[in-house]
């Protein structure tokens, strides 16, 4: 996934103009860490020594609370373990204008009203989601040059994570300038394994299926050959949930598309160069009508047109379905409440298996999620940098006796034995009073990631390495079924399709995208219900071509054009 598109030529510039801001900034940075000075042309915009600054400057924003932040001890998002650490460690004071349940787009929903009032915007906006938003906020003029600050603040650690992939920066590119610092994911986390019954593999006298043939007897033992042994046909074979998409994060069924060499809600490499809106690739037909016969058979759950990716969990946590396909993390949630459910249930991960011409193929991770934007008034913008410098230089990858070596915050996210060691990361109730994971306070939301360390680190351990670093034998008391399910993935990742559009949003893409998404689910739901023919899918494109469609490939090609 990482570098899957080329250096866009204003990347390219900029990084060669980095070399000589680099070399001239250098010299402040690495002289800078006792810097009482506060003139305009200092690293520091305030006195900073001893790695803080003297009196603490602020920073302001606004926070989505989401479903994974849990607060303990009375603390709330304006005041817990997170923010006095900033304080304490670096003189930055965090102070949120407000925040907002993440729940039904609030965060989105609440931005866009600040946008659309004209209200006065944060120092920083980190936002992750719809491109839109991200664009229309660096649209209205109040946020400066990230880019050009990025390259003058950011640590060389900061620096090398970004320059994995390039191309994370594309998005927020306007007129040569990067409006945006892109927040780094970790590679490959979103990338699809298969999770099976192992209990209703052995019930069934079967094993892990590697061929498309080899998964239909699976399932269809799965629906008629009473896995559960309880006597009656109550269960499904594959928990999916395409409410939202066909490819998506978990539940997925991107990857039955694959097997045939599609990739729905994405834009893939045609065969000729130029980008192709996946669902309306001819290779779509026959895994629709795939779909449509698992559908007819039993083997998807009628319900699965309405059900979200973690509503389309619950049949599988619950026991009633035997394969589900997500990511390498869902053995930490939400799979293990099928451990909970159902006495002497097992599952275990397994490759995705090779369609009728032996292809493979599962969609990727972008390795940003979203982006910061810097409000061009923002009085100390170097503070954010101190922040996140930090950050990355002390908890991206932690040294042995550093600040993060066991975790953020000891009683927070770890807890000592009465010999000083941590408790392995899987004994939470070692945390007095419950565990709770800080970094989901930070700016960034999950603090800093280096985007190819995390999996590339749990698949040489699950290959037997031993864990040498503070990051690796950290890693190394995960959950053994997420090691293995993280060298799956690793294993696989010949097999991605990346999505290879990353640009801002086109002008037809902004007015007719509602209308095309509208009329793609509709079609592809009713030929997957069996409500309509899969030639209607041909009806389909013509459709959706003369809908916009043709003009929104146009566009998005030009913009390839410039990148590639």
């Amino acid at each position: 996934m990482l570098n899957q598109l080329k250096k866009p030529f204003t990347v390219l510039m900029s990084a060669a103009m980095l070399a000589g801001v680099l070399a001239a900034c250098g010299t402040s940075s690495e002289a800078d860490p006792t810097n009482n000075s506060s003139s305009s042309d200092s690293f520091y915009s305030a006195s900073f020594e001893n790695g803080k600054y003297t009196e603490p400057v602020s920073i302001t924003t606004v926070f989505p609370i989401g479903s994974n932040v849990k607060f303990k001890n009375g603390e709330n998002i304006d005041n817990n373990v997170h923010t006095k650490w900033a304080k304490e460690r670096l003189g930055i004071d965090i102070k949120y204008l407000w925040t907002v349940s993440d729940q039904n787009n609030a965060y989105q929903t609440k931005l866009r009203l600040m946008l659309t009032s004209g209200q006065e915007m944060p120092d920083i906006i980190a936002f992750r989601g719809e491109p839109t938003l991200i664009s229309d906020l660096i649209e209205s003029g109040q946020f400066t040059d990230a880019g050009e600050l990025f390259d003058k603040y950011a640590s060389e650690t900061y620096k090398q994570a970004m320059a994995e992939d390039p191309s994370v920066w594309n998005p927020y590119i306007r007129d040569g300038k990067r409006m945006g610092i892109p927040i780094l994911e970790n590679a490959y986390n979103n990338d699809p394994v298969m999770y099976i019954r192992e209990d209703w593999l052995k019930a069934v006298g079967l094993e892990a299926p590697t061929t498309l043939d080899e998964l239909e007897k699976v399932m269809d033992a799965f629906v008629n050959q009473d896995p559960d042994k309880n006597g009656e046909k109550d269960t499904t074979a594959l928990s999916v949930g395409f409410k939202v998409n066909l490819n998506t994060w978990m539940s997925d069924s991107g990857w039955i598309f694959g097997m045939f060499g599609a990739m729905p809600n994405q834009w893939n490499m045609g065969a000729d160069g130029t980008l192709v809106y996946g669902s309306i690739q001819p290779e779509m037909k026959p895994a629709l009508a795939k779909m449509q016969e698992w559908m007819a058979k039993g083997y998807i759950d009628k319900e699965a047109g309405l059900y979200d990716e973690v509503k389309a969990t619950e049949a599988f946590t619950a026991g009633k379905s035997g394969i589900i396909v997500g990511p390498y993390w869902m053995t930490g949630w939400p799979i293990p409440d099928l451990l909970k459910n159902v006495k002497g249930a097992d599952y275990k991960a397994y490759p995705l298996p090779a369609g009728p011409d032996g292809k493979i193929g599962r969609h990727g991770t972008l390795t940003s999620t979203g982006a910061v934007l810097i409000n061009k008034d923002m009085k100390n913008k170097d503070a954010f940098f101190v922040y996140q410098n930090y950050l990355f230089d002390n908890w991206a990858n932690p040294k042995e006796g550093g600040e993060f070596e066991n975790g953020f915050a000891e009683n927070y996210d770890f807890a000592l034995d009465p010999n000083g060691k941590p408790y392995p990361a899987t004994d939470t109730d070692k945390v007095p009073g419950g565990w709770v994971d800080p970094i989901r306070y930070t700016l960034t939301f999950d603090g800093a990631i280096i985007p190819s360390l995390r999996l590339n680190t749990l698949a040489k351990l699950a290959g037997g390495a031993e864990p040498t670093t503070r990051f690796e034998k950290n890693l190394s008391m995960s959950l053994p079924k997420q090691l293995e399910a993280a060298k799956i993935v690793i294993d696989q990742k010949d097999t991605i399709m990346p999505q290879m559009f990353t640009g801002v949003p086109t002008k037809t893409q902004l007015s007719k995208n509602d209308m095309l998404t509208k009329l793609e689910k509709e079609v592809l739901n009713k030929i997957i219900y069996g409500k309509a023919s899969v030639d209607e899918f041909d009806t389909f494109v013509e459709q959706y071509l003369a809908s916009g469609g043709k003009k929104v490939t146009e566009e998005v090609n030009e913009w390839y054009a410039t990148v590639k």
